[in-house]
């Protein structure tokens, strides 16, 4: 997957940042934002897109959905109109195997 892991946490998140984690152009996001009802970034008062972490683990199930398992958006749509909980779970697994398995490399290269 590939998305990188911040270690500071914030409130919201700008656009810009958001596709740096990613490693996508901010127009994508902007696309998926009109395309996926869930998500649902908040507008300043200059008008730039704000997202929330909420947000950010919603981008992470989209493009799970898409670039990893190779749904289509209308296939993704439906399979989180139908299976939301699930897919947050799934990547919630899908980051901590990826934890783990970091720290195992990292004790690995210690010995």
């Amino acid at each position: 997957m590939a998305y990188q892991e911040k270690q500071v946490n914030k409130l919201y998140y700008p656009i810009g940042e958001v596709a740096e984690m990613f490693e996508v152009n901010t127009s994508l996001i902007r696309f998926y934002e009109k395309e996926f009802s869930i998500l649902q970034p908040k507008l300043n008062a200059k008008g730039n897109r704000l997202f929330r972490p909420e947000d950010v683990e919603n981008l992470k199930v989209i493009f799970n959905l898409i670039k990893n398992k190779g749904y289509t958006l209308q296939g993704a749509k439906d399979f989180l109109k139908d299976n939301s909980d699930s897919a947050k779970e799934n990547i919630r697994v899908i980051t901590s195997l990826e934890k783990m398995k970091a720290f195992m490399l990292d004790l690995q290269a210690q010995l």
